[in-house]
């Protein structure tokens, strides 16, 4: 279909040169258990931010050759609550990201977010009270990461999900990573994303809106530590909203 080819060119299309400030930083060779840990480090992904309960931060990203932003945040092991918006232009926000986490030390926030090639930024808004701080950390990814989620498309035949439906997929205590890309044909998307261990009892959720979920598609990273595990997708669009589900373990 067209748009699924749109939406690989659009993932894959990031530039090896940056702005230095919004650059991934470089690190020294680490092992391969280690190295995918590594890539998520809220300190190894750029100019990190601790952000204060009612706060917010932004990262300017002026490079229209590039594409892809890393997200991610994090916290001393409190509850996380944030807003992460995406700007382009003076006031249009095509793209709205509620991350919420029970421990933001063993399940940190982790997204890959597109700019459309547009000069952009990256505002993270710490919504929980003034006693919960988060840290925060915003970049263009490297190309391991843009390739890792255009490869979540290729190697997986992915799930329709109608408005209204719900998808769940089990993982066992051999998982340590699970990522989600949820996208549409253009059409809006508006989802939820959940990781549930026990009973109705989620430990991190995402919820999106973006007026184009082909050219913002939601692609997240969840830790699954232990036995038990679920991810469970809502399409909270109406029932002409479809989107398409891709998930598997990293």
């Amino acid at each position: 279909m067209k748009f699924f080819s749109g939406l690989l060119v659009a993932l894959t299309a990031a530039s090896a040169s940056a702005f230095t400030v919004n650059a991934p930083r470089t690190a020294s060779p680490k092992t391969a258990l280690s190295v995918t840990a590594t890539e998520w480090d809220v300190a190894s992904i750029g100019r990190s931010v601790r952000i204060e309960g009612s706060s917010r931060e932004h990262w300017e990203f002026p490079d229209p050759n590039q594409e892809i932003v890393q997200v991610g945040v994090d916290s001393n092991g409190r509850p996380v609550e944030s807003l992460i918006e995406l700007w382009i232009g003076p006031d249009w926000t095509p793209m709205k990201v509620k991350a919420y986490t029970e421990d933001g030390m063993m399940r940190p926030i982790q997204s890959l977010i597109g700019t459309r090639n547009k000069a952009a930024a990256i505002d993270i808004n710490n919504t929980g009270p003034g006693d919960f701080p988060l840290n925060a950390a915003a970049a263009y990814a490297a190309p391991s990461l843009v390739a890792q989620r255009a490869a979540l498309l290729t190697d997986n035949q992915g799930r329709y999900i109608e408005g209204g439906a719900v998808h769940s997929v089990n993982f066992d205590a051999t998982v340590d990573q699970v990522q989600v890309l949820l996208y549409t044909d253009t059409r809006q998307l508006n989802a939820q994303v959940e990781l549930l261990n026990g009973p109705n009892n989620f430990k991190q959720k995402y919820e999106v809106f973006t007026n184009n979920g082909l050219l913002n598609s939601l692609y997240v990273v969840f830790n699954s530590p232990g036995a038990g595990n679920v991810v469970r997708v809502t399409n909270l669009a109406p029932l002409e909203f479809p989107c398409k589900a891709f998930i598997a373990s990293v």
